[in-house]
């Protein structure tokens, strides 16, 4: 267990099972004014505005912020089942929470804070999730692969975070005089769930990575590629293609970036099934004269 309130709302979570709990009115009139307000933001927000720098953000690479400040008319429609994502993602937040309260937890709700970098920039605003024994944890849903691949431990993350969860929470923690707690993160796949620790996380590290990319954005300098593409491999075997990297698979900005990109059957699939789709940066000239053989 890496969190305290792991095993209160484990016995919680067995007792549903067997028919022996019961959410009181408080708590079910909680989670119904969550739930509307997740909607509300969802569903009736208008327009998003001009870009800035927020607690959400400013964790992700240095290219997607820049394309999303200079050039967002580049930036691929989002697909349709984009807000559902979202709001599923607000609807775990409320249900997790409305189990802490079930179990008798404590904790502190929602709260907005500023987070001030120092050297007179401009304040950073968010809202955390929640503070629990005094620290900032914040609430994730996962796809079934991010929940097994991604969202491991810290130090996994760290090496795979193209979103910023890791500045996001130093971020929450730190704008809320708060320590840094972790993530509560649920398998939407399955409903699994379980907490990862983020208290060794080297603090000042990640607010000078903060600072960098705000100076980076305000000095209007030229874009710059975060990753590199990968050499395509069959049976660990070069192809003499370059595929886009994962983190840059997520990325709305991948065609801007890679202007070569192109979307195809795998050039090096033999197999009987449709040939899965490969996110190619550049491709060989005799593609089909490679040798597939192992």
């Amino acid at each position: 267990m890496e969190h305290t309130a792991e095993i209160p709302v484990n016995i919680l979570m067995r007792d549903a099972t067997l028919g022996k709990t019961k959410m009181d009115e408080a708590i079910m009139d909680q989670v119904a004014s969550d739930v509307r307000s997740g909607l509300d933001k969802q569903l009736n927000g208008g327009p998003r505005g001009k870009f800035k720098l927020r607690m959400s953000n400013i964790g992700r690479p240095w290219c997607q912020l820049w394309h999303e400040k200079n050039k967002p008319e580049d930036r691929e429609p989002f697909e349709d089942h984009f807000l559902m994502n979202m709001m599923l993602g607000d609807i775990v937040e409320t249900v997790f929470k409305s189990l802490l309260r079930m179990a008798k937890v404590g904790f502190k709700d929602n709260g907005v804070i500023n987070l001030d970098l120092g050297g007179g920039r401009r304040p950073i605003r968010g809202e955390y999730d929640l503070i629990m024994n005094e620290r900032v944890d914040d609430i994730k849903s996962a796809s079934d692969y991010s929940y097994t691949n991604k969202l491991v431990d810290l130090e996994t993350l760290q090496s795979k975070d193209p979103f910023g969860y890791v500045a996001q929470l130093v971020g929450y923690a730190v704008g809320a005089g708060k320590k840094v707690g972790g993530w509560w993160v649920v398998n939407k796949a399955n409903g699994k769930y379980k907490y990862i620790s983020a208290k060794h996380v080297d603090v000042e590290a990640e607010l000078n990575k903060m600072r960098a990319t705000y100076d980076y954005l305000e000095n209007d300098e030229p874009m710059k590629r975060c990753y590199s593409d990968e050499p395509e491999t069959y049976y660990k075997k070069a192809s003499g293609n370059r595929v886009l990297c994962k983190e840059c698979e997520w990325c709305s900005f991948k065609k801007t970036c890679w202007p070569d990109y192109r979307q195809l059957p795998s050039k090096t699939y033999r197999g009987k099934k449709t040939a899965p789709l490969i996110n190619y940066t550049q491709l060989k000239e005799n593609t089909h004269d490679y040798d597939y053989t192992r």
